[in-house]
């Protein structure tokens, strides 16, 4: 198969969705890799890796799209990058079809088969391609809202460990998934008070035996999160509902009601957030201030630590770039349920039914598009 990479367009977008690395495990198999100059560039990865991993380097873009059988990137395309599909080109990145309905279009329209890294499942029920990024994003949020407290910053000037005789900053966490989890980590290295909230309270007790009395858990109901949003010092959202749009868990009241200079760090914002004051933010502008509090909203928020990210993303994508190019897309999914789970849009129909529903569309079962 042939396999294209591009680079990255989106706004202070450094990943790229090869590695050389990865170039090199498809060419030892036969594959043919076209890379886009310069697509690794900004974490390292000159084209002279890519060649010496025995891939071939493409002046452009359109010179990429126009050759790949199967087109690996990271983020989701752009409006000038979907237009570029065709039909029977596979897309394999992440898409966050769910909070965008023009994009969605766009890939319908194409005649492609897209498959989304978010929602491939693994047979525990989790998330493989969605995990690294979730990591990392939990882990940055808590550095990020940090930074943002700074008075320097516009925030309320408190330092998250607090110090001897000055009690520590507040975190809420909403939702104990990957990132939540992570989130929790990193505050609680900090020192910070950190309070998860989760609706689930089979994943409460497996955070409170990992953790013990150093993280409180909470049962999630709308007063609960009213309230401890009020006087929280930084409120992290990484709740999750895979493949569709975000449920809004803090109302505008309650934003309101937060304290001049608090942060709000929205991981959940690929999938249209769970703040109701969220918008989308971009690393070049990461934060706006609404009734007084600090807004950091940014869609791609990995990208600020793009090496650790492409490293930690390609390992769990490989070995599914590998089965699609090697099998071939429909056969791969067909032998792979959990790869299946990942097709969002097949030939003109969207076959995942949370997308579907969240642009007012009717899905297509995946093993009729595919004619399984």
């Amino acid at each position: 198969m042939h396999i294209g990479v591009p680079k990255e367009i989106k706004t202070h977008e450094y990943r790229v969705g090869l590695t050389p690395a990865g170039a090199r495990e498809l060419a030892e198999r036969g594959h043919t890799v076209t890379v886009e100059t310069k697509a690794g560039a900004g974490i390292g990865f000159d084209d002279s890796d890519y060649v010496a991993a025995g891939a071939t380097i493409a002046p452009d873009a359109d010179a990429v799209f126009a050759a790949a059988e199967m087109i690996v990137k990271v983020k989701e395309p752009q409006p000038v990058e979907a237009k570029r599909l065709k039909p029977g080109q596979t897309l394999f990145t992440y898409l966050h079809l769910a909070a965008e309905p023009h994009l969605t279009e766009l890939l319908v329209a194409s005649g492609a088969t897209c498959i989304a890294y978010e929602t491939v499942t693994d047979p525990r029920g989790g998330l493989p391609l969605l995990a690294p990024m979730s990591e990392v994003a939990g882990r940055m949020s808590v550095q990020v809202g940090a930074h943002y407290l700074e008075r320097e910053q516009g925030g309320r000037g408190i330092l998250l460990g607090g110090v001897p005789g000055v009690a520590a900053g507040k975190v809420v966490i909403l939702g104990g998934g990957v990132a939540g989890t992570n989130a929790a980590r990193m505050a609680m290295g900090l020192e910070a008070k950190v309070v998860v909230i989760d609706r689930s309270m089979q994943r409460l007790k497996e955070l409170d035996d990992l953790f013990g009395a150093k993280l409180q858990t909470l049962y999630s109901t709308r007063q609960t999160i009213d309230d401890q949003v009020r006087d929280a010092d930084l409120v992290i959202g990484t709740v999750l509902i895979p493949g569709a749009s975000a449920p809004k868990l803090v109302s505008d009241a309650a934003v309101q009601s937060m304290r001049a200079g608090a942060v709000i760090v929205d991981v959940a914002i690929d999938q249209g957030g769970c703040f109701a004051t969220s918008r989308p933010t971009s690393h070049a502008e990461p934060i706006y201030v609404q009734h007084g509090v600090i807004h950091y909203c940014v869609t791609n928020m990995p990208g600020a630590v793009a090496r650790t990210s492409t490293l930690a993303l390609t390992n769990a994508t490989l070995p599914f770039v590998l089965d699609l190019a090697s099998q071939g897309p429909r056969k791969a999914m067909a032998n792979n349920r959990h790869l299946l789970q990942g097709l969002n849009v097949h030939a003109g129909a969207i076959t995942y039914k949370a997308v579907a529903d969240a642009v007012g569309e009717k899905a297509v079962k995946a093993e009729v598009a595919l004619e399984l």
